[in-house]
C-alpha cells in the first residue's frame, strides 16, 4: 500500500481496502458518482460503518485529486487518530473535571483548526467536536497547531445536533458565538460545564445548531469589519471563559 500512498492520499480499491482493516486512519473518502462498481459499495458502507465522511463526486472531480489509476475512489490518510467522545466525556466525569468542549460546524480551513487547536490547548479546553466534511486532519493542519492536535483528543461525529443533545444530556451548557448574538461574551455565565460552537468561515453557525443553544454571545467589535476570523474569536472566547473561572 505504500507505494499508493502520495501526501497522505490513498487510492485504488486494493489499498483502500487494506486500509480500512488495517489501524491506518481515514480522514474521508470520495468514490466515483458514475461508478456502479460494487466493491465501491461495499467500500463506502464498511467507511461509513467506522464514522469515515464519504462523498460520491463527479469523475471529473476524482480526476483533479489524482491522474493515476485510481479506480473510482480516493482517501486521505488522517495525520490525527480520532477519540471517541463519551469516553472523553466519561474521563472527565470520573475526574470531576467541569467538561470544556469546543464544537466546530464546518469549519473548512486546516490553518483555521490548527490555530484553534493551539488555543484550546493554551487555555485548557478538553476535546475539539468536529463533523463531518470538516477541515481534514492532515500534515498542515498540524502543523499549524504547532503540534497541539496531536496532544488533545480530537472527536468527529456524524451529527452535531443528536452530539449537542448527549453534551446537554451530560450537563453542558451549549453556548453559540456569533456576531448575530445580542448579549456579549462578558454577559454569559461561561464557568461550569460547557460547551462552546463555532461556525463556518463562510456560513457562521448552521439554524438547526444555533437553535440547540441554551445561550449566544458576540465578541464587540468597533471597527468596519463585522466578524473576527473563526480561530481569533475563539481565542477571545477562551480567555474570557478562563476569566470568569479564575474569578470563581
Amino acid at each position: 500500500m505504500s507505494e499508493q500512498l502520495d501526501d497522505q492520499l490513498i487510492y485504488g480499491i486494493r489499498p483502500i481496502e487494506e486500509a480500512l482493516e488495517s489501524e491506518v486512519v481515514l480522514d474521508r473518502v470520495f468514490i466515483s458518482q458514475e461508478s456502479r462498481n460494487p466493491a465501491l459499495m461495499a467500500i463506502a458502507a464498511k467507511a461509513r460503518k467506522k464514522g469515515i465522511f464519504v462523498k460520491f463526486v463527479p469523475m471529473e472531480r476524482m480526476q483533479r485529486f489524482t491522474r493515476a489509476n485510481h479506480q473510482g475512489v480516493v482517501s486521505w490518510a488522517s495525520s490525527v487518530a480520532y477519540a471517541d467522545l463519551s469516553e472523553v466525556m466519561a474521563g472527565l466525569a470520573e475526574r470531576g473535571v467541569d467538561p470544556l468542549v469546543i464544537v466546530l460546524d464546518r469549519v473548512t480551513d486546516v490553518r483555521n483548526v490548527g490555530a484553534i487547536a493551539r488555543s484550546c490547548e493554551s487555555f485548557g479546553a478538553h476535546t475539539i467536536v468536529l463533523s463531518e466534511g470538516s477541515a481534514p486532519m492532515n500534515a498542515d493542519a498540524v502543523k499549524s497547531s504547532a503540534g497541539a492536535l496531536l496532544n488533545m483528543p480530537i472527536c468527529r461525529v456524524r451529527s452535531l445536533p443528536i452530539t449537542l443533545t448527549s453534551l446537554e444530556m451530560s450537563g453542558c451548557k451549549i453556548v453559540g458565538i456569533s456576531e448575530k448574538a445580542t448579549g456579549t461574551l462578558a454577559d454569559c455565565d461561561l464557568r461550569g460545564p460547557l460547551a462552546l460552537i463555532m461556525g463556518s468561515e463562510e456560513n457562521g453557525i448552521s439554524p438547526a445548531l444555533w437553535k440547540a443553544c441554551n445561550a449566544t454571545a458576540k465578541i464587540p467589535t468597533s471597527g468596519e469589519t463585522a466578524s473576527l476570523n473563526v480561530s481569533v474569536a475563539l481565542g477571545i472566547a477562551l480567555y474570557e471563559v478562563s476569566m470568569q473561572r479564575m474569578a470563581k
